[in-house]
């Protein structure tokens, strides 16, 4: 079993910048792939990025391309998405997520079995 742990969340401006972090723990041998999700308040979850374990995939949702970037670091356990240029749209508790799911990472959160507590993202206009 996966255990996962966010971090970096916080209060910014529309415009801002914040670099959310996940520490990821256990077992880890039967993961494809991490991704970040958020949930906005009476939404459902949605996908933003995901991220092979080797760094050789990656994929962004639309309403995020270009403005946020998912990365990690192996050797320290760590996911991390760097999120700047952000929106008041974007305000939501963020997650990590692991699943052994192989093809298209960006899938729903039905897929994804391994899930951190959340960190909040609020942006004000």
């Amino acid at each position: 079993q996966v255990q996962l742990a966010e971090s970096g969340g916080g209060s910014v401006q529309a415009g801002g910048s914040l670099r959310l972090s996940c520490a990821a723990s256990g077992n880890h041998d039967s993961t494809n792939f991490h991704a970040w999700f958020r949930q906005a308040r009476g939404k459902e979850y949605e996908a933003v990025a995901c991220i092979s374990t080797d760094s050789s995939t990656s994929r962004y949702a639309d309403s995020v391309k270009g403005r946020f970037a998912i990365s990690r670091d192996n050797a320290e356990h760590t996911l991390f998405l760097q999120m700047d240029g952000l929106k008041p749209e974007d305000t939501a508790m963020y997650y990590c997520a692991a699943t052994y799911l192989t093809g298209n990472c960006l899938a729903p959160s039905y897929h994804y079995t391994d899930w951190g507590q959340g960190t909040q993202v609020t942006v004000s206009s």
